[in-house]
């Protein structure tokens, strides 16, 4: 009984420094763990496991990185951080100066830069989230595209396969993204699979691909990659994201703005 006693004990040390090493370095390898904690392969692939299955770590080929924050329902997302999604949105809004034909993800963010798009510069905005479109019916000088599909409704976005069909038909000037996840090496990725083969089709139909992102989202990973950083032309961060999070994306060629 002791013996099991000290067995759980030395299992439950280990995997906490394992997530003391992924909040110090934003990612843990496999290999280097079995070296600094002394035991096998099969006992790191195990311990990954259920820190995984505990929603603790997001597993990646060699290693793992930490999980983004779980997005919840399209109602409850608009109530987070509401301050600094306003502040991302109007520093976009900015970016968007000479984009006439933009694409605009389902994001709480964007839903943000739908209302702050200025009165003055008309453009075609084409969107496949219906509060989105919502939000720009007013809007005096943009058209406006609701990209049809089957109705996430818990996302309040719409995918599929007309949904991706439709945006490779598209050219546009720029896609706008809401980050769930971004990893430096592991690049964008988000927690549905079918909003990624949305994402995906955006980012290959658009010049620019500007990303939104709050701190909590800088160096974490979801299980559906959409593209890899280097697809990325800006990523506007809030203002009290800290260099060592932004400073690997400027190195990869990624315009970095603070919002």
């Amino acid at each position: 009984m002791q013996e099991r006693a000290a067995t759980q004990l030395l299992s439950a040390e280990r995997r906490q420094a394992i997530l003391e090493a992924l909040r110090r370095d934003g990612k843990v390898v496999a290999a280097r763990l079995v070296e600094e904690l002394g035991v096998s392969e099969d006992t790191i692939r195990r311990d990954l496991r259920e820190l995984a299955a505990g929603g603790l770590v997001q597993r990646v080929h060699g290693g793992a990185l930490p999980p983004a924050p779980q997005p919840g329902s399209f109602a409850r997302r608009r109530e987070t951080s509401t301050d600094a999604k306003a502040a991302l949105a109007a520093k976009a809004a900015g970016l968007l100066a000479g984009a006439r034909v933009v694409l605009l993800d389902g994001s709480t963010t964007n839903l943000e830069l739908a209302r702050r798009l200025p009165a003055d510069q008309p453009r075609t905005v084409l969107t496949n989230s219906p509060p989105i479109a919502t939000a720009l019916a007013d809007h005096p000088t943009a058209d406006v595209v609701l990209i049809g599909g089957r109705l996430d409704k818990a996302a309040q976005v719409t995918v599929g396969p007309a949904a991706v069909d439709f945006i490779r038909s598209v050219r546009a000037d720029a896609v706008v993204l809401g980050v769930c996840a971004l990893h430096p090496e592991h690049g964008l990725s988000t927690d549905d699979l079918e909003e990624a083969h949305v994402k995906r089709a955006m980012v290959a139909a658009s010049a620019d691909v500007i990303a939104l992102a709050t701190s909590d989202k800088l160096r974490a990973g979801s299980p559906y990659l959409v593209a890899p950083v280097g697809e990325l032309s800006h990523l506007v961060a809030e203002a009290a994201a800290p260099d060592e999070l932004l400073d690997p994306y400027r190195a990869l060629g990624v315009m970095v703005d603070r919002a």
